[in-house]
């Protein structure tokens, strides 16, 4: 009969097993501990950059060229993190955008959409944000992959609804004209069934920016949501002032300059 694994072969394991992380329970049952007793060792491992923990409960393998960080990238572990958290989730934002080839983006954080509220975290180099979106399910959102596995990332048409959302956490408002220029085989159907469920506000500011900056998409879906002709003009850049011109075409204050790359 094999000797029962030591902890601190752990790591080397599960990377020999093709594996990336692991619950504090299936290390319980894997090492035949308790976890009273597992979680010193644990730690021990994490103060050797052979492990970190994202969210209480999960272990995630640190590879050797990957040490020097003490984290591996975000997109590695962010699916069996939301798992161990219990939230519905989908990335987003920038970080979607470089994902569909929007060639200006680097993006300094990681940005995940949730269903429920989550705390920002930095670990390592690696620093996660979360937004909130109680409407969650009407996103659209597809099957990506990493080095290790799996994870939900937004389409192209959700993640720029969400720039135009909220278009600060897109690098403003010129970026996300400038990301639109760069973005193709938009379905401007999509586009328009989840805008609705972002509100009048959005829908105007995304119309305008489409209109503007990619006269070759058919936004006449979208007009129908935005609704231009309804209520008081939404404005173009949330939180500056509400001055400048309305547009009455979209029904948009024009409150800031856009200048796109």
């Amino acid at each position: 009969m094999a000797p029962p694994l030591k902890p601190s072969k752990l790591p080397e394991t599960l990377l020999s097993e093709g594996r990336y992380w692991v619950t504090i329970e299936e290390a319980c049952a894997l090492l035949h501990r308790s976890k009273q007793t597992l979680y010193p060792r644990l730690s021990e491992l994490e103060q050797a950059r052979k492990l970190f923990s994202p969210a209480q409960g999960l272990y995630v393998v640190i590879p050797p060229e990957y040490r020097s960080w003490g984290v591996v990238p975000a997109d590695w572990f962010i699916d069996p993190m939301m798992d161990r958290l219990d939230r519905r989730y989908y990335v987003s934002f920038l970080s979607a955008a470089a994902r569909h080839g929007a060639s200006h983006q680097a993006p300094q954080t990681f940005q995940v959409v949730v269903d429920r509220k989550l705390k920002d975290r930095d670990i390592g180099r690696v620093r996660l944000r979360f937004v909130r979106n109680q409407k969650l399910e009407a996103a659209s959102w597809h099957i990506a992959e990493s080095r290790t596995g799996i994870f939900q990332l937004a389409t192209k048409e959700t993640t720029l609804v969400d720039l135009a959302w909220r278009p600060r956490l897109g690098g403003g408002i010129s970026n996300v004209a400038t990301i639109l220029k760069e973005l193709y085989e938009i379905d401007m159907q999509e586009i328009a069934r989840v805008a609705e469920t972002r509100g009048r506000g959005t829908a105007r500011r995304l119309g305008w920016l489409i209109q503007r900056y990619r006269p070759d998409l058919d936004s006449s879906r979208l007009r129908k949501v935005a609704k231009p002709n309804y209520g008081p003009a939404a404005v173009l850049v949330p939180g500056n002032p509400p001055d400048g011109p309305v547009e009455r075409e979209w029904g948009l204050r024009l409150n800031g300059s856009v200048e796109p790359d």
